[in-house]
């Protein structure tokens, strides 16, 4: 018999009280993001996507430390009154919906107050009355949807003021992430433990088709980015790409083109950590309208790889030429793809001035309309918008970017089929 068949007999003779414990044994059903981090923390952020299970994990936090301390106090902090309520107590994750019913906690609406039969409490508080929590003390807390929290600053410092009861208080922050000040101040708190979980990791619990037709819509946008994926997504001041300028040049589908290219920005080294080689393919309409249609930077290959990355790309969009940058080993990366292809269409340019420089033109086209991304494309799109004055926040080499302005260069400026180098 299979083992499914043993586990079906199994349960077939359980008991009515046993399989209600093993339905509300929460660590054999959460995943292991859900489940509290070890370690002396103070703040557990848990970063998840829309979906994704993070309230359920918060409800199961509180529930698990109501059941184990009649003397906990725990304050329930959601943007608005009317959120705590639908969401965190009376929510289909929410407090009622977790505890079996001789464990169950009892809803006093009016005193806007659950109590535990052991004896815990748990007050709920809105954070657009920062002033309310201001007074009561807490030895826990569940702060839900902070990033979206009006008030933010002024409800999480009086929280902060009121977690002083027990041996060693704590709080559970479940959010959407945002690039808001708080949730990044927390962040960089040392005693701040992350969790961060993405919408695709809870499927088994969400509509059928749901995450088909969702995905389908925004994956790699910056809205399914940071509503499904739970990323914190933001721009730098000094960038010369904001993510909502992207967003406003996607499109689903390019148009006819008249001429394609492939960019490639060649590494000098091939291992792990060496730079990446970027492969951008773009085009262009008779019009001068300019589409950028794919990514294919690999990482850590052998020159013969990159280079058959390259002529792949090339093949699939039936592309005009191969463009190389010759400063980082353009001849040397000329010579892999003939080796490769001898009548691969090479056109080489040549870098003179510095990346910032150099990207500014590119970036310009951007602003006038002239150039749209068919498609998402996270990881270039990261390192546009976080491209600033003194490079990437990594220290690493922008490669994607490179490849890319190289491939609008030639397409904006006209290609040739004359073979020496442009600069730029």
């Amino acid at each position: 018999m299979s083992r499914t068949g043993h586990l079906a007999d199994e349960f077939d003779t359980c008991d009515t009280e046993l399989l209600e414990r093993m339905a509300f044994h929460w660590p054999l059903w959460a995943s292991q993001k859900q489940l509290p981090p070890p370690g002396d923390w103070t703040t557990w952020l848990l970063l998840g996507g829309r979906g994704s299970g993070k309230t359920r994990a918060g409800a199961e936090w509180v529930r698990a430390l109501a059941t184990a301390d009649a003397r906990a106090r725990i304050a329930l902090v959601a943007e608005t009154f009317a959120d705590a309520r639908e969401v965190m107590v009376e929510g289909e994750s929410g407090l009622l919906a977790v505890h079996p019913d001789r464990d169950r906690p009892t809803w006093i609406s009016s005193r806007r107050r659950l109590e535990w039969p052991g004896g815990a409490v748990a007050q709920v508080f809105s954070a657009e009355d920062p002033d309310g929590l201001r007074g009561p003390q807490f030895s826990a807390a569940w702060c839900d949807e902070l990033a979206k929290w009006s008030r933010a600053d002024d409800a999480w410092n009086n929280l902060q003021f009121g977690l002083r009861l027990g041996d060693f208080p704590r709080q559970v922050v479940t959010t959407t992430p945002r690039p808001v000040p708080l949730v990044k101040r927390i962040l960089k708190d040392e005693r701040t433990v992350l969790s961060h979980i993405k919408t695709e990791e809870n499927a088994a619990n969400l509509a059928r088709g749901f995450l088909d037709r969702i995905v389908a819509t925004y994956e790699g946008t910056r809205l399914g980015r940071q509503e499904l994926d739970g990323e914190i997504l933001e721009d730098r001041p000094d960038a010369l790409w904001s993510r909502a300028a992207l967003e406003a040049a996607r499109i689903a589908k390019q148009p006819d083109l008249a001429r394609i290219v492939v960019a490639i920005d060649p590494p000098t080294t091939a291992h792990a950590t060496s730079d990446a080689c970027g492969i951008i393919t773009a085009g262009i309409t008779e019009d001068g309208r300019i589409f950028v249609l794919a990514d294919d930077t690999v990482q850590g290959v052998s020159p013969e790889r990159w280079a058959r990355r390259a002529l792949a790309s090339f093949d699939r969009w039936q592309a005009d030429y191969l463009v190389i940058e010759t400063n980082q080993g353009g001849d040397m990366a000329e010579r892999v793809l003939h080796a490769e292809r001898a009548n691969a269409p090479v056109r080489q340019v040549r870098a003179r001035r510095g990346k910032w420089v150099r990207a500014e033109p590119i970036a310009h086209l951007y602003e006038r309309g002239r150039v749209a991304h068919v498609g998402p494309f996270a990881k270039l799109e990261d390192e546009m918008c976080n491209f600033g004055l003194d490079g990437l926040p990594s220290g690493r080499s922008p490669d994607r970017l490179d490849a890319l302005v190289w491939a609008l260069f030639w397409l904006h400026q006209g290609s040739s089929s004359r073979p020496q180098a442009r600069v730029l």
